[in-house]
């Protein structure tokens, strides 16, 4: 698989990125054994670069696939080396540096390749000021190689441009522009477009998150990914995987031998809302027109398997980009 520079960082990274969220307890829950062979699948097929959170609770599955690998001898390979993308939502100085050091132990790696802050919102840089200020200290102590932070809004992203000390960014991207906002409104895919140019003109690097849009426009399979592999400022995406199937079709599609016409089953998946995720606006359950959505006893939305149409009305809404297909 193409690997690419990550924008000044050093980082060789893959074209695509595994998203390791989908393996973990807050959706598919594989087992350690299961998500650590998936791992070491994409690892053999090219793909070095991988994505997880402090929240995802995914570190055990990254540190077996990755043990996995090397002790077959990957670390001496001719193939780039991994390289791990975490974050945190925390917004303390202590907290972040606490995030930190759980991932370089839960990881059992001396250094973190890129730690960000995770999903900063419009108006939130302030109050993160100091979460920002543990990541600055924690590459200069040599814990992190680069920081940056990861964000939906698109005003984030354009005042990223401005942080001489950031050095990535990981924005929300795709070809319908689902999820995409700036302040309270809704954005479009041009508009984040053009923060990212500032970025990259700027010299950070920028790697996507959510090309299918959570799912809903795996549909589209092949006109999602030409969209955001198209974009000549965009390094990277990060696409999340729990099935080898998913691998396959990915490495079909990069190598132009998946048929013009195809397109993923996605019969066997049904809409989620990631509780942890849930704000609990109540946008989707507007949406719907199967009252398929209700109210849990946490006061989230959830959604009623029996009675939802997978329509997709709800994907749309929802301003933190909760509802997702797997």
């Amino acid at each position: 698989m193409e690997k690419r520079l990550l924008g000044n960082t050093g980082l060789l990274v893959s074209q695509i990125g595994f998203g390791v969220l989908p393996m973990g307890p807050a959706q598919l829950n594989l087992s350690i054994e299961e998500g650590a062979t998936l791992i070491d699948y994409a690892l053999e097929a090219g793909f070095n670069f991988f994505d997880t959170a402090q929240y995802y609770r995914t570190y055990p599955y990254l540190r077996r696939g990755l043990k996995g690998w090397e002790s077959r001898g990957g670390h001496s390979a001719t193939a780039a080396q991994p390289v791990i993308c975490s974050k945190s939502l925390t917004t303390s100085y202590e907290e972040m540096m606490k995030a930190i050091d759980e991932a370089r132990l839960a990881l059992d790696r001396d250094v973190i390749d890129i730690f960000l802050m995770h999903e900063v919102r419009s108006g939130q840089l302030p109050q993160r000021a100091r979460a920002w200020e543990a990541l600055m200290e924690a590459r200069a102590r040599g814990w992190i190689t680069a920081i940056g932070l990861s964000t939906h809004h698109v005003d984030v992203a354009a005042a990223a441009s401005k942080i001489s000390e950031l050095d990535v960014i990981f924005p929300l991207l795709n070809i319908a522009g689902l999820g995409i906002r700036k302040g309270q409104h809704f954005a479009t895919a041009g508009e984040m477009l053009a923060a990212i140019k500032d970025c990259r003109q700027t010299g950070k690097g920028v790697f996507t998150m959510k090309a299918f849009g959570g799912g809903s426009l795996t549909g589209s399979y092949q006109a999602a990914l030409d969209f955001v592999l198209g974009q000549p400022d965009v390094q990277s995406i990060m696409v999340g995987f729990g099935r080898k199937s998913e691998i396959d079709d990915m490495i079909s599609y990069l190598n132009r031998t998946m048929d013009k016409g195809y397109n993923p089953d996605t019969s066997h998946k049904h809409i989620h809302i990631n509780q942890e995720d849930c704000e609990g606006c109540g946008a989707c359950k507007a949406a719907c027109p199967a009252s398929a959505i209700f109210w849990n006893e946490a006061g989230l939305a959830e959604v009623e398997q029996s009675r939802c149409l997978t329509c997709g009305y709800c994907t749309p809404v929802c301003p933190v980009r909760a509802v997702l297909l797997y």
